[in-house]
């Protein structure tokens, strides 16, 4: 059988030679292809390489370093060009294009998505009616509300309430399973009511946006911006993954080119980006209240790029170039979206629903050993320190168990009146910023390492109420409620 060396810049091919060289242990593939994949930066393979050559290792690390220090182009976009028009050859003798192929309007529509001028208010839209409207205008309002008020407050609640109470006579034992904190009333109806509604219709929406081809355009257009924060146009996908579920957004980062590029992105994901139940639970809290929005919105993204850029000046690091292969926009397919949604969902659910059963648990040892009552009374301070009620102090404790769940329960907090305007936000905002998830935080351990994600959560704790206490403190001082 007849092998096809593909052939580089000649300077890369002197390289990956010098590079071949010094890897004398064998490998499941060709030492070459080792070489190229240390090129670009794949941290399996340099980890494998490690173990196997770590007497080169160090040795290895300076040349590709020092070629990198002597060469204007990023290697990884070399490297992909020379694939890609292999790639197109290959096609060419193997397919054959119809040149009067594709629907004009699609052509048209492409031009007026990665031109800023028509791009952005498109952008705008598309953010409105798919993720405000739909996600949490319909999702986490008409279909929360129906599912947590007519299901679970009305029928299933005070039926599960009535049975396990006259079924097991000791309070304290009863209170695992219902009343205020019992796995089935709290921890169930939260995962089932409030999270699973807002979730779906997120996924649903992403996977339209990603089958249509619209996805990369989005970081095209969001390249120029992300520069700034030290990122580039591909920073996109984790960042708007992390709407949908900020752990598996952790792990994607890894697709990004060099590691102050990952360690900026799983940072802002860990503070600034909410998941979808969170987001779509604050949608739902907010959308009532057009100009409460938009000052959470607004203060979100200012706090997104002021740390971002923050970062990008502290952390040290070469920049990454932004390349990226725009593929054709077409109508999403019904049986794709449908399966991508499903697979998401499933995923999400089977992570979120043990876990919220588990933060039940926790509330309820802490209740009965006094611990819970202990933590509120020393939280209620804190949240006093910004302008909220002392059943606030609770929602932040639950927040520490997973930020979605904190979020439910400020949406049951909201649904009482408990809170106004100025208050709903401020909450909202810290919250917003409150520490990762368990899941998302074993995600940033895995990714980044023990000290980077303590160093991150320890940074993240203090800021978060540091930021509720600003701005409640500019709310109140220019005299804004929010109704």
């Amino acid at each position: 059988m007849q092998h096809n060396t593909l052939n580089y810049d000649k300077d890369i091919e002197n390289l990956i030679f010098r590079l071949v060289s010094h890897l004398n242990s064998d490998y499941a593939f060709s030492k070459r292809s080792v070489a190229t994949m240390l090129l670009q930066e794949d941290e399996e393979i340099w980890e494998l390489v490690k173990q196997n050559d770590g007497s080169n290792y160090n040795e290895i690390r300076a040349m590709i370093n020092e070629f990198k220090k002597n060469t204007s182009e990023s290697v990884l976009y070399q490297i992909s060009r020379t694939q890609q028009e292999e790639s197109k050859k290959i096609l060419q003798k193997v397919m054959t294009v119809d040149k009067n192929s594709g629907s004009k309007l699609a052509k048209i529509v492409n031009k007026l998505t990665i031109n800023p001028i028509t791009g952005i208010p498109l952008l705008l839209l598309v953010l409105y009616y798919g993720f405000y409207q739909f996600v949490g205008v319909f999702g986490a309002g008409t279909m929360v509300d129906f599912i947590e008020t007519n299901i679970f407050d009305e029928m299933i609640n005070p039926y599960i309430n009535q049975f396990v109470n006259g079924l097991i006579p000791w309070k304290v034992v009863s209170d695992l399973f219902v009343n205020d904190y019992g796995i089935i009333t709290l921890g169930i109806k939260y995962a089932i009511a409030i999270v699973l509604p807002v979730v779906g219709c997120f996924f649903l929406m992403f996977s339209i946006i990603e089958d249509s081809g619209y996805l990369p355009r989005i970081s095209m257009l969001m390249d120029r911006v992300f520069k700034k924060i030290g990122l580039n146009g591909r920073a996109v996908i984790p960042m708007t993954l992390g709407f949908g579920c900020d752990t598996m957004a952790t792990m994607v980062s890894r697709t990004l080119e060099t590691k102050r590029e990952r360690v900026i992105s799983t940072f802002l994901l860990a503070l600034a980006i909410p998941c979808s139940a969170q987001l779509g639970v604050i949608l739902a809290l907010l959308s009532g209240k057009p100009m409460a929005m938009a000052v959470w919105l607004v203060f979100m993204v200012l706090i997104f790029m002021l740390i971002g850029y923050l970062t990008s000046k502290v952390i040290p690091g070469e920049k990454a170039g932004f390349y990226m292969e725009l593929p054709p926009l077409r109508m999403p397919k019904l049986s794709n979206v449908l399966k991508k949604t499903y697979v998401r969902m499933y995923w999400y659910f089977k992570e979120v629903l043990p876990l919220f059963i588990l933060a039940s648990v926790l509330i309820w040892v802490g209740n009965i050993t006094g611990l819970f009552e202990v933590l509120v009374r020393y939280t209620v301070p804190v949240v006093n320190m910004i302008g909220l009620p002392d059943k606030t102090a609770e929602i932040f404790l639950f927040g520490f168990f997973r930020r979605d769940f904190g979020a439910a329960g400020l949406f049951d907090m909201q649904s009482s009146g408990v809170l106004n305007g100025r208050q709903l936000v401020v909450a909202a905002a810290t919250l917003t910023l409150f520490v990762p998830c368990v899941a998302q935080f074993t995600m940033m351990i895995k990714e980044r390492g023990w000290k980077t994600a303590l160093a991150m959560c320890a940074f993240i704790f203090p800021f978060a109420f540091a930021a509720g206490y600003l701005l409640n403190k500019v709310l109140v001082l220019w005299g804004i409620n929010l109704g």
